[in-house]
C-alpha cells in the first residue's frame, strides 16, 4: 500500500478547496438591488424567494471564503433581509467570542437592541471583530477596495455588508469602531446617540462613549429598513425632518491637520451640499475639538480598569497588539480620568449651545485627516489606541472623537475615490442628540445627487 507524502496529501486536499473557490464569484444580481426594488419584485413575484435564496447560498460560502467576515451563522432560506451582528453583542442561541480564540458564551437572551426586530429582518451571522474591540485586525478582507485595510472593532459588520453577505448590519461605535470600517469599505455607516439604556447585552468597552452602530450600502437601503429594527424606544424623539438643513463647516480641518485628498474629498461635499440648497456656515467647536485626545485615553483607562476583571474570567492569550492598548490605559492616571470624565459631562452639557450659537442642525467634516491605509503592517509597538507620546499625534486622534466624546450621532457616507482610484474618501456628519433620522435623511439626499461610486481601480 503506498502512501502519500505530506505535500501530496496536502495538495490533494486544497485541490478540492481551489475547485470550489473557483465558483460562485460573481455576485447574484438580485442581490446588487436597492433593497426598496428588490423588496417591490418580491411582492410582486412571490416565486422568486426560492429562487434567490438557492442563489444566495451558493454565494455566501465562497463569499465568506474570500472575504472572511463570518465567525457563525443559521440558515433560513425564507429570509426577506439577512442581517449580520458583531460578535460582542448577545444573540440568543449563537456563542459570543468577543475577538477570542479562547472564550465563548451562549446568551439566552439576545442584546435589547434586537428585541423589537421585524421577522423580515433575519439574523444570520455573528461577524467577526477584534480582540475585545482594541487589538489589530480581525483576519476580514475588503471587498470593493482590496488594497485597503477594512479597519475598525466591527470590521466583519462592514465587509460582510460589502460582500453581500448581509443587508445590514449591527455593530458598536467607541470611537469610530462603525464609521471606519463602513468609510474604508464605500459602505454609510450610522453612530448613534449614546444612551446606556441601549447596550444591554453588548460588551463593554468605553460605557460613557459606547455607542450602536448599523452599516448598509446606502442610505437609502439605511432608510427603508429602519422601521423594521424596531428601535423606536433607542432613538428617542427624533428631530424633524426638514426641506432645508443648516451646514456647520468644521473650521478646525484647515489648521494643517488635514491632507489634500480629504480636503478635496470636502470640496465635493461642500459642492454638492450647495446643489441640495443647504445653506453652509464656518463653525468651530473649540472645546470639543481639544477633548479629542481626551477621548482616547478616557477608552483606554476604560478598557484597563475592565480588563481588572474580565481577565480573571476569560484566562485568555491576547494579541501583543491588544496589550499595547491596555498599557496606554494603565498609563492614564486615576487624577487624569476623573478631570477627563468632568470635562465630558461639561461638553455634553453644553454641546447644544454650541449647536444654537451657530444656528446648525448638523456639523460635517472628513471621516479622518488622511485617506484610508493602504493594507497595515503594524510594527513592533503600536497600539490601535494612541498615546501622547506617538509621533504624528494630533493626526491620530483623528475626527471620530467629536461625536464619541459629546454623545452624538454621526453618519458617515463615501463622496468620492482617492486619485489613484483605490480608496473611498468619506464624509462624516454629526447632529445633535436624537438627530438620527435627519442624519439618514440628508445622507440620502447627498447620495442621490453624488451618484453611484465608480469601481475601484485594481492592479494588474
Amino acid at each position: 500500500m503506498s502512501i502519500r507524502t505530506a505535500e501530496q496529501s496536502i495538495t490533494a486536499y486544497l485541490s478540492g478547496h481551489a475547485s470550489q473557490r473557483e465558483q460562485a464569484t460573481a455576485v447574484p444580481e438580485f442581490l446588487r438591488l436597492p433593497l426598496r426594488q428588490r423588496y417591490r419584485l418580491l411582492l410582486e413575484q412571490p416565486q422568486l424567494r426560492h429562487q434567490w435564496a438557492g442563489q444566495y447560498n451558493h454565494w455566501a460560502g465562497s463569499a465568506d471564503s474570500q472575504y472572511r467576515c463570518l465567525v457563525s451563522s443559521v440558515t433560513d432560506d425564507t429570509a426577506t433581509f439577512r442581517m449580520g451582528v458583531k460578535d460582542t453583542v448577545d444573540v440568543a442561541g449563537m456563542p459570543t467570542r468577543l475577538g477570542l480564540r479562547s472564550y465563548r458564551h451562549y446568551p439566552d437572551v439576545s442584546a435589547s437592541a434586537l428585541w423589537a426586530v421585524h421577522p423580515e429582518v433575519r439574523i444570520l451571522y455573528k461577524v467577526a471583530t477584534t480582540e475585545l474591540n482594541i487589538g489589530f485586525g480581525c483576519g476580514a478582507r475588503n471587498p470593493l477596495y482590496p488594497s485597503i485595510d477594512p479597519s475598525g472593532s466591527s470590521t466583519g459588520s462592514a465587509v460582510a455588508v460589502a460582500a453581500h453577505l448581509c443587508d445590514i448590519s449591527l455593530g458598536t461605535d467607541v470611537l469610530g469602531s462603525v464609521r471606519w470600517p463602513a468609510a474604508h469599505c464605500g459602505m454609510v455607516g450610522l453612530r448613534m446617540t449614546h444612551k446606556a439604556s441601549n447596550l444591554d447585552g453588548v460588551f463593554p468597552l468605553s460605557p460613557s462613549m459606547d455607542a450602536l452602530g448599523w452599516v448598509t450600502r446606502t442610505a437609502d437601503d439605511l432608510d427603508f429598513l429602519m422601521p423594521r429594527l424596531g428601535l423606536e424606544r433607542h432613538l428617542g424623539v427624533q428631530k424633524p425632518l426638514a426641506g432645508t438643513y443648516r451646514i456647520g463647516v468644521l473650521s478646525h480641518i484647515d489648521d494643517g491637520v488635514t491632507t489634500a485628498p480629504m480636503l478635496a474629498m470636502m470640496d465635493q461635499a461642500k459642492s454638492l451640499l450647495a446643489d441640495l440648497g443647504m445653506p453652509q456656515v464656518p463653525m468651530q467647536l473649540p472645546e470639543l475639538w481639544d477633548c479629542r485626545g481626551s477621548a482616547w485615553q478616557l477608552c483606554a483607562r476604560d478598557a484597563w480598569l475592565a480588563s481588572q476583571v474580565w481577565r480573571e474570567i476569560f484566562d485568555a492569550d491576547l494579541h501583543w497588539s491588544t496589550q499595547a492598548a491596555l498599557e496606554v490605559g494603565a498609563g492614564v492616571s486615576d487624577a487624569e480620568y476623573q478631570q477627563i470624565t468632568a470635562r465630558m459631562q461639561a461638553v455634553r452639557a453644553s454641546i447644544d449651545s454650541c449647536f444654537d450659537a451657530a444656528g446648525v442642525d448638523v456639523v460635517v467634516f472628513p471621516i479622518d485627516p488622511c485617506r484610508p491605509f493602504d493594507v497595515r503592517r503594524p510594527l513592533p509597538g503600536d497600539s490601535t489606541i494612541p498615546s501622547p507620546a506617538d509621533p504624528d499625534y494630533s493626526r491620530k486622534i483623528g475626527f471620530t472623537p467629536l461625536a464619541s466624546f459629546s454623545g452624538l450621532p454621526a453618519i458617515t457616507l463615501p463622496i468620492m475615490l482617492s486619485a489613484d482610484g483605490k480608496a473611498p474618501l468619506a464624509l462624516q456628519i454629526m447632529g445633535r442628540r436624537d438627530s438620527e433620522l435627519q442624519l439618514i435623511d440628508l445622507a440620502k439626499r447627498l447620495e442621490t445627487l453624488r451618484g453611484p461610486l465608480p469601481a475601484a481601480a485594481l492592479d494588474q
